[in-house]
């Protein structure tokens, strides 16, 4: 066995091991974005309702209105927000449980029996970790009473006073959070109150530290016992104004989606019957069991992945990035937006260079390696790809909210996407998403992996395998099992279509559409 095998196998692949175990057992104590994700349509539905008591004698208009916003909207958005609340407060006393563990251990090491002369009271590593928990806790205040504030308006606006006043009431004893929420939460506790009260300037903590609907609310609440009909009116024609939009929002993140799931349902379900009818003369079964013709072996296969994907990724690029002189922490979202891109194509040049010279030496390839026809059907193949991963992958994810309780991680792509209402940012976010990722990464998993698996493997486990490595390779625990699953349609369409067009369109597709979603429920 040679000294570069020796390295690759025993010193460098448990590495990249270790730390990618390291980077998922992390993300099991991060929370879901889908959680917040779903707070955001959750003000979107209630903004929506001002729209809902127009016309309200046309049925088939109110039957329209029941679909987009539900039956009882503020039931569903109080039962929304309260495990919203559940899950925060459990992320909260985790944080809270590791923080005292990171004190006594420093405090261990600060009093040691006998010292030594060199060695630091505390390492690095520890006080990093402090911070970044100390960082971690003031968001999940700061989440923690937002929510507690929107809580009670939901709850006070369904008749249910005392224990609005009781939420607003706990909110101002505690002492860990910003002194701005205790004085709204009295604010709202006064305008509700029997008799109210209405505190000094109350208007400005509603407008500061509140939001759309709720916003909204509370000033209504305000203007009417102060008597103010001309802001008054302002304000609900603003309500009217924005439940037209509210409505069009849920629409667009609603109607299309589904149309295209129930398309890929059709499809799903005539696949299926054409390959019981037709055997190995069907769609699903074409080149089905063809494998590739792989002149190289698996250490080629580790090369590329252990030093061409997870070192530049995780270690060399965050390294020389780490080294420029670029002013941390970068605020502005398109400096945010520039820097993904540029770490991410700095990641895939990397990679792509490393699977061109680990491949060199077999030049010319086999046939249906990285092939690329454009006269091809990869078109429809891709398409129908996307239609028929929306209902597998929707249910998935359900099984998969139910497994991990809102824990697991997320991209944190997805966050600054859904917060930046910036147009050349979210422009420089899509050529991330669905451009250079769908490229990068199906010449890498599909391309490379995949095929090259099949020397080993048959081609649906090929497709197996290769699909839950390119959903380890996102390094968060809650995405795991719907990568795999997208991963999966992605294997199927690449080994039927033998065409990387196929699922770069549907990867493409796929990062568009919840580029789409984030845009329209970040401009609430």
């Amino acid at each position: 066995m040679t000294l570069k095998r020796l390295v690759l196998i025993f010193v460098l692949t448990p590495i990249a091991v270790l730390l990618a175990v390291s980077a998922l057992f992390s993300s099991w104590q991060e929370p879901q974005f889908q959680s917040r994700l779903e707070l955001y349509q959750t003000n979107i539905a209630l903004q929506a309702q001002a729209w809902q008591s127009e016309d309200s004698g046309d049925d088939n208009l109110q039957a329209i209105r029941e679909a987009i916003l539900g039956e009882q909207p503020l039931e569903s958005a109080t039962k929304q927000y309260q495990e919203a609340r559940q899950s925060v407060q459990a992320n909260l006393d985790k944080v809270n449980n590791k923080l005292a563990q990171l004190r006594s251990q420093s405090e261990i090491t600060l009093t040691p029996p006998k010292p030594l002369p060199d060695a630091p009271p505390t390492t690095k590593t520890s006080k990093q970790g402090q911070q970044q928990l100390q960082q971690s806790l003031k968001q999940l205040q700061k989440l923690l009473a937002e929510l507690d504030l929107r809580l009670g308006i939901l709850q006070a606006q369904q008749g249910q006073t005392d224990t609005a006043l009781k939420t607003w009431s706990e909110l101002q004893q505690r002492s860990d959070i910003n002194p701005e929420f205790g004085q709204t939460a009295a604010v709202l506790s006064g305008l509700w109150s029997n008799p109210p009260r209405i505190l000094p300037n109350a208007q400005q903590p509603i407008q500061k530290n509140l939001e759309g609907w709720f916003r909204s609310t509370a000033l209504v609440q305000l203007y009417q016992l102060q008597q103010r009909q001309d802001a008054l009116s302002v304000v609900k024609a603003a309500q009217k104004e924005s439940s037209a939009q509210a409505v069009l929002k849920l629409a667009v993140i609603g109607t299309i989606p589904t149309l295209a799931a129930l398309i890929g349902l059709i499809l799903l379900i005539l696949l299926f019957a054409q390959r019981l009818l037709k055997g190995k003369a069907s769609l699903l079964a074409q080149n089905a069991d063809i494998p590739w013709s792989t002149p190289w072996d698996g250490e080629t296969v580790l090369q590329v992945f252990i030093i061409g994907f997870f070192f530049m990724g995780q270690i060399f690029v965050p390294l020389v990035i780490s080294v420029l002189p670029i002013p941390r922490p970068i605020v502005d979202v398109r400096l945010q937006a520039f820097s993904v891109l540029v770490s991410y194509i700095l990641v895939a040049l990397g990679a792509l260079l490393v699977l061109y010279f680990s491949l060199k030496r077999f030049f010319p390839l086999p046939e249906f390696w990285f092939r690329f026809r454009f006269q091809d059907n990869w078109f429809l193949w891709g398409l129908g790809g996307y239609c028929t991963a929306l209902p597998i992958v929707v249910v998935v994810s359900l099984i998969n909210q139910q497994l991990w309780q809102g824990q697991g991680g997320s991209n944190p792509l997805l966050q600054l996407a859904l917060e930046s209402q910036d147009g050349v940012a979210l422009g420089i976010f899509f050529f991330t998403a669905a451009i250079a990722a769908p490229f990068f990464e199906e010449i890498l998993f599909r391309g490379f992996l995949l095929p090259s698996l099949t020397r080993y493997l048959p081609v649906w486990g090929a497709i197996l395998i290769s699909s839950l490595l390119f959903a380890i390779a996102h390094l968060s625990l809650s995405e795991i099992l719907p990568l795999t699953a997208l991963g999966i349609v992605l294997g199927v369409v690449y080994t039927r279509s033998r065409n990387l067009l196929a699922p770069m369109l549907l990867h493409s597709l796929w990062n568009s559409g919840t580029l789409l979603s984030l845009f329209v429920l970040g401009s609430n």
